[in-house]
């Protein structure tokens, strides 16, 4: 699997697909987020924009090799492993922008709450962010494999549905990644730093099943 990882990681590099949706995520963190903002506010904002991000790059990954090659990798490693592995190669990357992010708006940030009046440690906000990083990539995942092949191989049909269920993951009560933001964005007012450990679990669950149910069905069509 290390092996196929590294093929996967390596194609998306070279493929430069990954640029519109990386662009994006540096897009919305510059316009949405500014230096001296309340930082709980901020991570919230650039959590939810990881969400697309991660649908995107599913798309990306899923779609990225030449039919040739993934017929090759199929029969070497089987077709389910190759899947897998483009799964993996999409979150593997949404996470680390997000992290990155993450850093990058603590240190940019105001560490008080939205009225100034309580200080928020930074190190319990990095880690509040990731944790919501987490849990907005996961859903982001579950959203992008659910929304292309092998479930859905039109690309009308896959683009649509990818960019309509981000947007109703960051939207829907109950959604893992809503919860998330919601957790951060609320608790800047009282400079209470919620720790996303349910939602994140909530979304590991379900990128874990969306993700057997794809890579079974990618096994059983080949």
């Amino acid at each position: 699997m290390t092996a196929l990882l590294g093929y996967q990681f390596a194609l998306l590099a070279r493929s430069q697909r990954w640029l519109a949706p990386g662009l994006l995520y540096v897009a919305v963190l510059a316009v949405g987020i500014q230096s001296g903002q309340p930082v709980l506010d901020s991570l919230g904002y650039g959590a939810a924009a990881l969400l697309p991000v991660a649908a995107w790059l599913v798309r990306v990954c899923v779609t990225n090799e030449p039919p040739a090659a993934r017929h090759c990798a199929s029969a070497a490693v089987g077709p389910g492993r190759v899947h897998l592995a483009a799964l993996l190669t999409a979150f593997g990357s949404t996470a680390v922008a997000g992290t990155i992010g993450t850093v990058v708006i603590v240190l940019i940030s105001r560490r008080t709450s939205t009225s100034g009046s309580v200080e928020v440690p930074p190190l319990a906000a990095v880690a509040a962010g990731l944790l919501a990083v987490l849990a907005c990539t996961l859903v982001g995942t579950t959203v992008g494999a659910l929304c292309n092949r092998p479930l859905l191989r039109a690309t009308g049909w896959a683009v649509a549905l990818t960019a309509l269920g981000a947007l109703l993951a960051l939207v829907t009560a109950g959604s893992p990644a809503r919860s998330a933001v919601t957790g951060l964005v609320s608790g800047s007012d009282s400079g209470t730093v919620a720790f996303a450990l349910l939602p994140s679990a909530a979304a590991l669950l379900l990128a874990g099943a969306a993700t057997a149910v794809t890579c079974a069905l990618a096994a059983r069509r080949g």
